[in-house]
C-alpha cells in the first residue's frame, strides 16, 4: 500500500465515522454520565498529547529536557492567571533559550 492510498482510506473512514454519528439516537448521548464524559475528554485527549510530546524521547525511557521545563514555565504561567497567549510565549521562550545554552 502506498501513501496515498492510506491517506484516501483515512479520510474514507474519518469521513464514514462522521456520517455514523449522525445516526446515533439522541437519547443515547443525553445521559448525565455520557454528558460528563464529553465535557471532559477533550481536557483529558489534550493532557495526554502534552504529556507524550513533552516526555516522550521515541526511546524506551521518559526524556527530561528543555520541552519539560517549557512545560513547567507554562503551568507556573497558569497558575498565575496569565493570558493563554503570553503562557505560549514563555514555554517556547524558555525551551528555545535553553536549547540555546545546550541544555536540551
Amino acid at each position: 500500500m502506498n501513501t496515498w492510498t492510506v491517506v484516501l482510506l483515512a479520510g474514507a473512514i474519518s469521513i464514514a465515522t462522521k456520517l455514523l454519528g449522525y445516526l446515533v439516537p439522541q437519547r443515547w448521548l443525553s445521559g448525565r454520565v455520557i454528558s460528563q464524559v464529553m465535557h471532559y475528554l477533550p481536557v483529558a485527549l489534550l493532557g495526554a498529547l502534552v504529556a507524550v510530546q513533552t516526555f516522550g524521547s521515541g526511546s524506551h525511557g521518559p526524556a527530561i529536557d528543555a520541552r519539560s521545563a517549557g512545560l513547567l514555565v507554562a503551568i507556573v504561567a497558569l497558575v498565575c492567571r496569565a493570558p493563554f497567549l503570553l503562557v505560549i510565549v514563555l514555554a517556547a521562550l524558555t525551551a528555545a533559550l535553553l536549547r540555546q545554552a545546550g541544555l536540551g
